[in-house]
């Protein structure tokens, strides 16, 4: 699964797009983030992709969960947001 890192300075706009070509090719995507900001922009590039994959017919579901990553030598916790499509007529 494709894993998408995005951080306070990354463009919701951007980070929609690709996760909507993602979840159109693959089916899902995995997010992953490092803090507040980082989240912030994840969960409004989200809300965006929404937007673009309804009109086919497809909501998105949305499961965070804690990872322990390593950035530089350091333990970080990150949250990763798998994103997975679900038909909207169930």
């Amino acid at each position: 699964m494709e894993v998408l890192k995005v951080s306070s300075k990354s463009n919701p706009n951007s980070v929609a797009g690709a996760l909507a070509g993602v979840i159109r090719e693959q089916g899902a995507v995995e997010i992953q983030t490092v803090g507040a900001g980082a989240l912030n922009q994840a969960i409004k590039a989200i809300a965006i992709a929404r937007g673009f994959i309804a009109p086919s017919g497809i909501e998105l579901t949305c499961v965070p969960a804690f990872a322990e990553i390593t950035i530089n030598g350091e333990e970080r916790t990150a949250i990763r947001l798998l994103v997975e499509p679900r038909d909207m007529h169930r």
